[in-house]
Protein backbone atom coordinates (compact mmCIF):
# COMPACT_ATOMS: atom_id res chain seq x y z
CA UNK A 1 0.00 0.00 0.00
CA UNK A 2 1.30 3.45 -0.91
CA UNK A 3 2.31 5.65 2.07
CA UNK A 4 -0.08 8.41 1.01
CA UNK A 5 -2.99 5.98 0.80
CA UNK A 6 -2.13 4.55 4.22
CA UNK A 7 -2.23 8.02 5.75
CA UNK A 8 -5.63 8.70 4.17
CA UNK A 9 -7.07 5.40 5.45
CA UNK A 10 -5.81 6.09 8.96
CA UNK A 11 -7.34 9.56 8.89
CA UNK A 12 -10.69 8.17 7.73
CA UNK A 13 -10.68 5.57 10.50
CA UNK A 14 -9.89 8.21 13.12
CA UNK A 15 -12.64 10.52 11.85
CA UNK A 16 -15.17 7.67 11.71
CA UNK A 17 -14.27 6.64 15.26
CA UNK A 18 -14.68 10.21 16.47
CA UNK A 19 -18.10 10.54 14.85
CA UNK A 20 -19.28 7.21 16.31
CA UNK A 21 -18.02 8.16 19.78
CA UNK A 22 -19.85 11.49 19.77
CA UNK A 23 -23.03 9.83 18.46
CA UNK A 24 -22.98 7.11 21.13
CA UNK A 25 -22.40 9.66 23.87
CA UNK A 26 -25.13 12.07 22.70
CA UNK A 27 -27.75 9.39 22.04
CA UNK A 28 -27.04 6.92 24.87
CA UNK A 29 -24.40 7.75 27.44
CA UNK A 30 -25.43 11.34 28.11
CA UNK A 31 -28.64 10.12 29.75
CA UNK A 32 -26.64 8.00 32.17
CA UNK A 33 -24.32 10.93 32.88
CA UNK A 34 -27.32 13.12 33.78
CA UNK A 35 -29.47 10.64 35.71
CA UNK A 36 -26.55 9.21 37.70
CA UNK A 37 -26.50 12.58 39.45
CA UNK A 38 -30.03 11.96 40.80
CA UNK A 39 -30.98 10.05 43.91
CA UNK A 40 -33.96 9.19 46.05
CA UNK A 41 -34.64 11.85 48.70
CA UNK A 42 -35.03 11.18 52.36
CA UNK A 43 -38.30 11.72 54.23
CA UNK A 44 -38.11 15.36 55.28
CA UNK A 45 -41.74 16.53 55.40
CA UNK A 46 -44.28 15.46 57.99
CA UNK A 47 -42.60 12.39 59.45
CA UNK A 48 -41.22 12.25 63.00
CA UNK A 49 -37.45 12.59 63.29
CA UNK A 50 -37.12 8.89 64.11
CA UNK A 51 -38.68 7.94 60.77
CA UNK A 52 -36.64 10.30 58.61
CA UNK A 53 -34.06 8.56 56.44
CA UNK A 54 -30.76 9.78 55.07
CA UNK A 55 -30.65 11.26 51.59
CA UNK A 56 -30.53 8.55 48.94
CA UNK A 57 -31.09 5.74 51.48
CA UNK A 58 -34.83 5.32 52.02
CA UNK A 59 -35.68 2.34 54.17
CA UNK A 60 -37.70 -0.66 53.01
CA UNK A 61 -41.00 0.83 54.17
CA UNK A 62 -40.62 3.93 52.02
CA UNK A 63 -42.36 3.97 48.65
CA UNK A 64 -40.22 5.15 45.72
CA UNK A 65 -42.39 6.99 43.19
CA UNK A 66 -41.36 8.76 39.99
CA UNK A 67 -43.56 11.56 38.61
CA UNK A 68 -43.39 12.98 35.11
CA UNK A 69 -45.81 14.95 32.97
CA UNK A 70 -46.74 16.36 29.57
CA UNK A 71 -45.04 13.88 27.25
CA UNK A 72 -47.09 15.25 24.32
CA UNK A 73 -46.46 12.48 21.80
CA UNK A 74 -46.98 14.12 18.42
CA UNK A 75 -49.85 12.95 16.25
CA UNK A 76 -50.48 12.41 12.55
CA UNK A 77 -51.97 15.86 11.93
CA UNK A 78 -49.46 18.41 13.19
CA UNK A 79 -46.39 16.32 13.96
CA UNK A 80 -43.44 16.45 11.55
CA UNK A 81 -41.90 13.00 11.12
CA UNK A 82 -38.38 14.06 12.16
CA UNK A 83 -39.64 16.05 15.15
CA UNK A 84 -41.69 13.04 16.21
CA UNK A 85 -38.78 10.63 15.73
CA UNK A 86 -36.32 12.82 17.61
CA UNK A 87 -38.52 13.69 20.60
CA UNK A 88 -39.79 10.17 21.10
CA UNK A 89 -36.27 8.74 20.95
CA UNK A 90 -35.14 11.26 23.58
CA UNK A 91 -38.03 10.43 25.90
CA UNK A 92 -37.62 6.68 25.43
CA UNK A 93 -33.91 6.75 26.23
CA UNK A 94 -34.44 9.04 29.24
CA UNK A 95 -37.26 6.92 30.65
CA UNK A 96 -35.55 3.57 30.12
CA UNK A 97 -32.30 4.90 31.62
CA UNK A 98 -34.18 6.25 34.66
CA UNK A 99 -35.88 2.88 35.20
CA UNK A 100 -32.58 1.03 34.94
CA UNK A 101 -30.70 3.32 37.33
CA UNK A 102 -33.39 4.35 39.83
CA UNK A 103 -35.82 1.39 39.79
CA UNK A 104 -38.97 3.16 41.01
CA UNK A 105 -41.83 1.08 42.38
CA UNK A 106 -44.48 3.25 40.73
CA UNK A 107 -44.42 5.84 37.94
CA UNK A 108 -47.12 8.49 37.59
CA UNK A 109 -47.60 10.34 34.28
CA UNK A 110 -49.69 13.41 35.08
CA UNK A 111 -51.64 13.99 31.89
CA UNK A 112 -51.21 15.28 28.34
CA UNK A 113 -49.75 11.99 27.21
CA UNK A 114 -50.60 12.84 23.61
CA UNK A 115 -50.52 16.13 21.76
CA UNK A 116 -53.47 15.40 19.46
CA UNK A 117 -55.58 12.94 21.44
CA UNK A 118 -58.49 15.36 21.48
CA UNK A 119 -58.95 15.03 17.70
CA UNK A 120 -57.21 11.73 16.80
CA UNK A 121 -59.06 9.35 14.51
CA UNK A 122 -59.52 5.77 15.81
CA UNK A 123 -56.68 4.56 13.57
CA UNK A 124 -54.29 7.32 14.62
CA UNK A 125 -55.25 6.83 18.25
CA UNK A 126 -54.33 3.14 18.14
CA UNK A 127 -50.99 3.94 16.52
CA UNK A 128 -50.23 6.61 19.13
CA UNK A 129 -51.08 4.24 22.00
CA UNK A 130 -48.81 1.54 20.54
CA UNK A 131 -45.92 4.01 20.30
CA UNK A 132 -46.50 5.10 23.88
CA UNK A 133 -46.46 1.49 25.11
CA UNK A 134 -43.16 0.88 23.35
CA UNK A 135 -41.51 4.03 24.67
CA UNK A 136 -42.71 3.64 28.26
CA UNK A 137 -42.36 -0.12 28.59
CA UNK A 138 -41.50 -1.14 32.13
CA UNK A 139 -40.70 -4.24 34.19
CA UNK A 140 -43.45 -6.09 35.99
CA UNK A 141 -42.28 -4.87 39.41
CA UNK A 142 -42.86 -1.24 38.39
CA UNK A 143 -46.45 0.01 38.16
CA UNK A 144 -47.24 2.67 35.56
CA UNK A 145 -50.19 4.94 36.39
CA UNK A 146 -51.39 7.34 33.67
CA UNK A 147 -53.69 10.32 34.24
CA UNK A 148 -55.74 12.09 31.59
CA UNK A 149 -55.03 15.64 30.41
CA UNK A 150 -56.75 18.24 28.27
CA UNK A 151 -54.69 17.31 25.17
CA UNK A 152 -55.81 13.68 25.57
CA UNK A 153 -59.56 14.32 25.58
CA UNK A 154 -59.93 18.05 24.88
CA UNK A 155 -60.47 21.07 27.09
CA UNK A 156 -63.60 21.17 29.21
CA UNK A 157 -65.84 22.40 26.36
CA UNK A 158 -64.39 19.75 23.95
CA UNK A 159 -64.49 16.77 26.31
CA UNK A 160 -67.03 14.01 25.66
CA UNK A 161 -67.73 10.49 26.84
CA UNK A 162 -66.27 8.84 23.72
CA UNK A 163 -62.82 10.41 24.07
CA UNK A 164 -62.79 9.95 27.85
CA UNK A 165 -63.76 6.28 27.72
CA UNK A 166 -61.29 5.67 24.88
CA UNK A 167 -58.49 6.97 27.10
CA UNK A 168 -59.68 5.07 30.16
CA UNK A 169 -59.81 1.80 28.19
CA UNK A 170 -56.33 2.29 26.72
CA UNK A 171 -54.69 2.98 30.10
CA UNK A 172 -56.95 0.98 32.41
CA UNK A 173 -57.87 4.00 34.47
CA UNK A 174 -60.86 6.13 35.50
CA UNK A 175 -61.42 9.83 36.05
CA UNK A 176 -61.26 9.32 39.80
CA UNK A 177 -59.48 6.51 41.59
CA UNK A 178 -57.44 5.77 44.67
CA UNK A 179 -54.08 4.01 44.43
CA UNK A 180 -52.70 2.69 47.71
CA UNK A 181 -49.15 1.37 48.01
CA UNK A 182 -47.24 0.68 51.23
CA UNK A 183 -49.93 2.46 53.22
CA UNK A 184 -49.72 5.65 51.13
CA UNK A 185 -52.92 6.84 49.41
CA UNK A 186 -52.71 8.60 46.05
CA UNK A 187 -55.92 10.23 44.84
CA UNK A 188 -55.97 10.51 41.03
CA UNK A 189 -58.40 13.05 39.57
CA UNK A 190 -59.35 14.14 36.05
CA UNK A 191 -58.92 17.88 36.61
CA UNK A 192 -60.53 18.69 33.23
CA UNK A 193 -63.84 17.68 34.83
CA UNK A 194 -63.52 19.93 37.89
CA UNK A 195 -65.12 23.07 36.48
CA UNK A 196 -68.15 22.66 38.71
CA UNK A 197 -70.61 23.75 36.02
CA UNK A 198 -72.83 20.70 36.25
CA UNK A 199 -71.73 19.05 32.99
CA UNK A 200 -72.50 15.28 32.90
CA UNK A 201 -68.84 14.23 33.19
CA UNK A 202 -68.28 16.81 35.96
CA UNK A 203 -71.25 15.46 37.90
CA UNK A 204 -69.95 11.90 37.52
CA UNK A 205 -66.49 12.87 38.82
CA UNK A 206 -67.94 14.83 41.72
CA UNK A 207 -70.11 11.86 42.66
CA UNK A 208 -67.09 9.54 42.64
CA UNK A 209 -65.11 12.01 44.75
CA UNK A 210 -67.95 12.25 47.24
CA UNK A 211 -68.07 8.45 47.55
CA UNK A 212 -64.31 8.29 48.12
CA UNK A 213 -64.46 11.07 50.70
CA UNK A 214 -67.16 9.25 52.65
CA UNK A 215 -65.08 6.06 52.58
CA UNK A 216 -62.19 8.05 54.04
CA UNK A 217 -64.44 9.72 56.64
CA UNK A 218 -64.04 13.19 55.14
CA UNK A 219 -66.63 15.94 55.10
CA UNK A 220 -68.12 17.33 51.87
CA UNK A 221 -66.87 20.94 51.55
CA UNK A 222 -64.51 21.21 48.59
CA UNK A 223 -61.79 18.99 47.09
CA UNK A 224 -58.92 20.03 49.39
CA UNK A 225 -61.10 19.97 52.50
CA UNK A 226 -62.55 16.60 51.54
CA UNK A 227 -59.23 14.80 51.47
CA UNK A 228 -56.83 17.13 53.32
CA UNK A 229 -53.85 16.09 51.16
CA UNK A 230 -50.31 16.43 52.39
CA UNK A 231 -49.19 17.21 48.85
CA UNK A 232 -50.77 18.03 45.48
CA UNK A 233 -48.87 17.18 42.29
CA UNK A 234 -50.06 18.47 38.92
CA UNK A 235 -48.91 18.89 35.33
CA UNK A 236 -50.13 21.04 32.41
CA UNK A 237 -47.92 24.14 32.90
CA UNK A 238 -44.74 22.53 31.43
CA UNK A 239 -42.80 24.29 34.20
CA UNK A 240 -41.97 23.54 37.80
CA UNK A 241 -43.53 25.82 40.40
CA UNK A 242 -44.87 25.62 43.94
CA UNK A 243 -48.08 27.12 45.32
CA UNK A 244 -49.42 27.06 48.88
CA UNK A 245 -53.23 26.92 49.06
CA UNK A 246 -54.93 28.32 52.16
CA UNK A 247 -51.50 28.36 53.85
CA UNK A 248 -51.89 24.61 54.30
CA UNK A 249 -51.87 22.64 51.04
CA UNK A 250 -48.70 22.55 48.95
CA UNK A 251 -49.14 22.11 45.20
CA UNK A 252 -46.13 21.36 43.01
CA UNK A 253 -46.29 21.47 39.23
CA UNK A 254 -44.21 18.82 37.46
CA UNK A 255 -42.32 20.14 34.39
CA UNK A 256 -42.71 18.68 30.92
CA UNK A 257 -40.75 15.52 30.06
CA UNK A 258 -40.53 16.53 26.39
CA UNK A 259 -37.60 18.49 24.86
CA UNK A 260 -40.10 20.06 22.50
CA UNK A 261 -41.49 22.00 25.45
CA UNK A 262 -38.29 22.67 27.42
CA UNK A 263 -34.56 22.81 26.83
CA UNK A 264 -34.09 21.10 30.21
CA UNK A 265 -36.88 18.55 30.86
CA UNK A 266 -37.04 16.97 34.28
CA UNK A 267 -39.03 14.65 36.49
CA UNK A 268 -39.61 14.35 40.22
CA UNK A 269 -38.52 11.58 42.53
CA UNK A 270 -40.62 11.08 45.63
CA UNK A 271 -40.06 9.02 48.76
CA UNK A 272 -43.36 8.46 50.60
CA UNK A 273 -44.37 6.90 53.90
CA UNK A 274 -47.75 6.92 55.67
CA UNK A 275 -46.58 9.89 57.75
CA UNK A 276 -44.21 11.89 55.54
CA UNK A 277 -42.57 12.44 52.19
CA UNK A 278 -39.52 13.85 50.46
CA UNK A 279 -39.09 15.17 46.91
CA UNK A 280 -36.16 15.86 44.60
CA UNK A 281 -36.00 17.00 40.98
CA UNK A 282 -33.97 15.11 38.40
CA UNK A 283 -32.90 17.05 35.31
CA UNK A 284 -32.36 15.42 31.94
CA UNK A 285 -29.60 16.52 29.53
CA UNK A 286 -30.12 19.94 28.02
CA UNK A 287 -30.84 19.77 24.31
CA UNK A 288 -28.61 22.79 23.72
CA UNK A 289 -25.69 20.73 25.08
CA UNK A 290 -26.37 17.92 22.62
CA UNK A 291 -26.67 20.37 19.71
CA UNK A 292 -23.43 22.10 20.76
CA UNK A 293 -21.60 18.77 20.85
CA UNK A 294 -22.80 17.84 17.38
CA UNK A 295 -22.00 21.28 15.96
CA UNK A 296 -18.51 21.42 17.46
CA UNK A 297 -17.78 17.92 16.18
CA UNK A 298 -18.99 18.84 12.69
CA UNK A 299 -16.93 22.01 12.68
CA UNK A 300 -13.86 20.08 13.79
CA UNK A 301 -14.33 17.50 11.04
CA UNK A 302 -14.57 20.26 8.45
CA UNK A 303 -11.50 22.06 9.77
CA UNK A 304 -9.24 19.02 10.05
CA UNK A 305 -8.87 18.42 6.27
CA UNK A 306 -8.26 22.15 5.77
CA UNK A 307 -5.60 22.21 8.47
CA UNK A 308 -4.04 19.08 7.01
CA UNK A 309 -3.91 20.61 3.51
CA UNK A 310 -2.41 23.84 4.83
CA UNK A 311 0.20 21.87 6.76
CA UNK A 312 1.16 19.84 3.67
CA UNK A 313 1.29 22.98 1.53
CA UNK A 314 3.51 24.74 4.08
CA UNK A 315 5.80 21.72 4.25
CA UNK A 316 6.19 21.57 0.48
CA UNK A 317 6.84 25.31 0.31
CA UNK A 318 9.54 24.97 2.95
CA UNK A 319 11.20 22.14 1.02
CA UNK A 320 11.19 24.19 -2.18
CA UNK A 321 12.72 27.32 -0.70
CA UNK A 322 14.98 26.04 2.05
CA UNK A 323 18.70 26.00 1.01
CA UNK A 324 20.16 22.54 0.42
CA UNK A 325 23.88 22.01 0.84
CA UNK A 326 25.64 20.79 -2.30
CA UNK A 327 28.92 18.84 -2.31
CA UNK A 328 31.20 19.14 -5.32
CA UNK A 329 33.11 16.11 -6.38
CA UNK A 330 36.88 16.43 -6.44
Amino acid sequence: MMPGLSVVCSAVIVLFGAVCSVFIFCEYLIYYAAILQCGWPGIDHGAPAAEKSAYGQPNAEVLRAMMLSDTHLLGAVGGHWFDKLRREWQMERAFQTALALLRPEVVFILGDVFDEGKWSSPKNWEEDVCRFQKMFRHPSDTELVVLVGNHDIGFHYEMDWFKLQRFEKAFNTTSTRMVTKKGVNFLLVNSVALHGDGCPICQSVEKQLYTLSRNLNCSLLQLLQWFKPRLVLSGHTHSGCQVLHDNRYTEISVPSFNWRNRNNPSFILGSFSPSGYGLSKCFLPEESTVIALYCSTGASLLLLPLVHCLWIRGLLRCLNFCPISKHKSL
